[in-house]
């Protein structure tokens, strides 16, 4: 088995929990949008009223157990309405935490809305470089988690942290009022040391989590690498591997899920432990106090209904605190993502590109993807409006580099390119990209059908467009036999579709588009003879009254160029038109004699067969 790609030992730095939080209000308190801060204001006041009815709770049930202890008509009138007037609480309490969770529905999930589409949108700004760098499966894992932990996070912050601390002050002020410090300073002593466990066992619990999520990412980046490579796995009988591969990650993530798993049993019993003991005491207190005739029985139950009540959201305190820091994990995980800086940015004010006249040049342009490997030394050269230009070399030349710079994709160390005599780096990339099409090698389609395909060329394509490019690029015969035609679906990446169909409707879609300037990066290298010969009479009928460059592996493609453009290790070797460059009997002459002796060999492989 091939050795792993070795992860990064460096962890991420840390996050700051209130950075990201602060990071997180505006998406939540959106200025925009005041019914939705409207909301947010009567949720908060369905709070304090769903808290008020709680705490008054215990005060019906003393009562009622109090009036319990004196006989007559009257005692019963009063312990029945007490008793009802409870149980009518309860109703009511619960009644307002449900309007107010209906009330600010609206609020998380527009909140996560908002998130998810603002890295969405991130993503696609960012350069190619990151997208080459970083796994797919990773990226989408880590969307995933941050939006998921939004609302979870957001309801226990606001519906349980907030309502606990009312609870804890007011209930502290009944305690001290009805008991005297005592109970309040043990009260506050259990709350304390609960929040200390929570918090102790907690942290180490995120470190755990965060373990996971990493491997959950490597699990998940493994099994799309290998679903994406399907057919790669099946050319060289690689199922066992990709099984070993996917399983040895798996198993590593299951390893950290079980410790995880063992440490929120420890939590529970530390947290049992700290509660329970507080509650024996505070009762035993009671009984002693009523014992000595200072409390009543109604005091007993009294204590234990609000001790029951502030205890029920603080034994939920550990959990909540776990997603609150995991929820802010996966958010800061998030945020590193919006935060990755952007390699290639438009420059402030920048205008957008103007064509008249569809030139192309590139001025002294050096470029590597590395510091220290320079790709293109100092490469210059011009395309004339309306000219057929080739770009031919040996492989590594950098010649789809050029495609790459001309799309704006990475920005050159130095030098400039040119269209129609404007300095790409200083127009928006939107009008740039809007002035070049492109006929890859590997055309990759949606899956979806074939006629969203072809109008992806350009957003509001209608049909009667789509109709003209399918005619465009020779490929109404093929959707005419389809039974669904352009309504087809074309498969992951276009994989039910042929090599040149797939090339055909990457054309049409390039024709939708309609731009002065065509880019053909090697568009029929992969294509077999006779399909490229096809091809080639399709591309030359959409080059017409285009500029059109043309980088191609196969020369014979290319003969027919106005000017083909030789590359040798970045630089400009040779350049002229075929019948030129044959007689300077230079670079392109030798790759000229290698590939018809190439071609010569394989007819007569075919002659033999």
């Amino acid at each position: 088995m091939p050795p792993e790609t070795p992860q990064s030992s460096a962890r991420p730095p840390r996050h700051d929990g209130w950075r990201t939080l602060q990071r997180f209000l505006p998406y939540l308190w959106p200025r925009d949008n005041p019914a939705l801060r409207w909301r947010i204001v009567v949720a908060c006041i369905l709070i304090l009223v769903s808290t008020g009815i709680q705490l008054a709770l215990p005060y019906a049930l003393k009562w009622a157990v109090d009036a319990m202890n004196v006989s007559g008509p009257r005692a019963l009138r009063l312990v029945m309405l007490t008793v009802l007037a409870y149980a009518a609480g309860r109703f009511a309490a619960v009644a307002f935490d449900n309007v107010r969770n209906i009330v600010f529905e609206r609020v998380g999930q527009d909140a996560t809305r908002k998130l998810a589409e603002h890295v969405f949108a991130r993503l696609h700004r960012l350069s190619m470089r990151f997208h080459l760098a970083r796994r797919t499966g990773e990226v989408t894992k880590v969307i995933e988690r941050g939006t998921k932990s939004i609302d979870t996070m957001l309801y226990f912050m606001l519906f349980n942290i907030a309502p606990t601390i009312l609870q804890l002050v007011v209930v502290a002020v009944i305690f001290w009022i009805s008991f005297g410090w005592g109970l309040v300073a043990a009260t506050a002593l259990a709350v304390v040391a609960y929040i200390w466990v929570t918090r102790a066992i907690t942290d180490w619990r995120t470190q755990l989590r965060e373990q996971m999520n990493r491997l959950d990412g490597q699990a998940l980046s493994r099994a799309v690498d290998s679903l994406l490579n399907y057919e790669t796995v099946k050319y060289f009988g690689a199922e066992r591997r990709e099984e070993a591969r996917y399983a040895a990650a798996t198993s590593a993530y299951a390893d950290a899920a079980v410790q995880s798993e063992n440490s929120l049993g420890l939590l529970n019993i530390a947290q049992a432990l700290v509660v329970n003991l507080l509650m024996a005491g505070a009762l035993a207190y009671t009984v002693v106090g009523w014992w000595h005739g200072i409390y009543t029985a109604g005091q007993l139950v009294f204590v234990q209904t609000y001790l029951t009540q502030l205890f029920r959201p603080l034994d939920m305190l550990g959990m909540v605190y776990r997603t609150i820091r995991q929820g802010l994990t996966d958010m800061a995980e998030m945020f590193r993502l919006i935060d990755t800086e952007v390699e290639v940015a438009d420059v402030p004010g920048a205008p957008a590109l103007a064509v008249k006249r569809a030139s192309v040049v590139f001025d002294n342009v050096v470029f590597g993807y590395d510091p220290d490997r320079t790709i293109l030394h100092g490469l210059s050269f011009e395309v004339p409006a309306g000219s057929r230009v080739a770009i031919v070399g040996p492989s590594g030349a950098g010649k789809s580099t050029i495609g790459r710079l001309m799309f704006r994709f990475y920005d050159p160390q130095s030098g400039r390119i040119l269209i129609d005599g404007q300095d790409i780096a200083r127009v928006t990339q939107a009008s740039l990209r809007a002035a070049i099409g492109i006929v890859p090698q590997d055309s990759v389609l949606f899956n979806d059908t074939i006629g969203y395909n072809i109008a992806y060329g350009r957003e509001g394509a209608g049909p009667d467009e789509v109709e003209a490019a399918v005619r465009g690029a020779a490929i109404a015969d093929f959707i005419a036999r389809l039974p669904h035609g352009l309504a087809t679906e074309v498969g992951e990446r276009g994989l039910k579709l042929s090599g040149g169909e797939k090339q055909r409707v990457a054309i049409a879609r390039t024709l939708v588009k309609n731009p002065p300037i065509i880019l053909f990066d090697e568009a029929t290298s992969a294509l077999d003879t006779r399909t490229e010969q096809d091809i080639l009479s399709t591309l030359r009928a959409v080059a017409a009254s285009r500029t059109t460059i043309s980088i191609a592996h196969r020369l014979s493609t290319i003969v027919d160029s106005d000017t083909i453009l030789v590359i040798e290790q970045g630089r400009l070797a040779e350049q002229g038109s075929h019948a030129d460059l044959l007689r300077q009997d230079g670079l392109y002459a030798e790759m000229w004699a290698r590939q018809a002796a190439e071609s010569s060999e394989e007819d007569l492989a075919e002659a033999a067969q």
